[in-house]
């Protein structure tokens, strides 16, 4: 692994979708989104592990991002090999066979008429600094 500049394996720390304990369809208070950068000149096959407190591990999802593109995806639309859990915080760790760059946003709609949006960029992990 080569650092943070180039570096092939991110992590996303903590993430949660809330939504309501009762009711047969919740009604989505806001969504996590990851977004990634593929500046380069080869194709990106992502692949993405989700982590909880108080289960194992589910992965890989594939996210495929063509080179010189960019990538939006929502949590909540990885159903495949099974639908991320949101009803309960959770951790991700991206893995990229080419450099990218990797944001986290998160946008709550609790409030009508207000845009609430937050984002980090995904801390690559390991590695030296060299």
């Amino acid at each position: 692994m080569t650092g943070p500049i180039g570096a092939r394996v991110w992590v996303v720390p903590g993430g949660h979708v809330p939504f309501p304990a009762h009711g047969a369809e919740p009604a989505f208070t806001g969504f996590d989104q990851l977004c990634v950068l593929n500046a380069g000149d080869d194709d990106a096959e992502l692949t993405l592990d989700f982590y909880y407190e108080d289960a194992e591990p589910v992965g890989p999802y594939r996210l495929p991002v063509a080179a010189r593109r960019i990538r939006h995806v929502r949590v909540n639309d990885l159903i495949d090999p099974e639908a991320v859990r949101l009803d309960r915080p959770y951790g991700c760790l991206l893995r990229s066979p080419v450099p990218v760059v990797v944001q986290f946003l998160r946008q709550d709609t609790r409030l009508p008429g207000v845009l609430a949006l937050t984002g980090t960029m995904a801390y690559p992990a390991g590695g030296s600094t060299g």
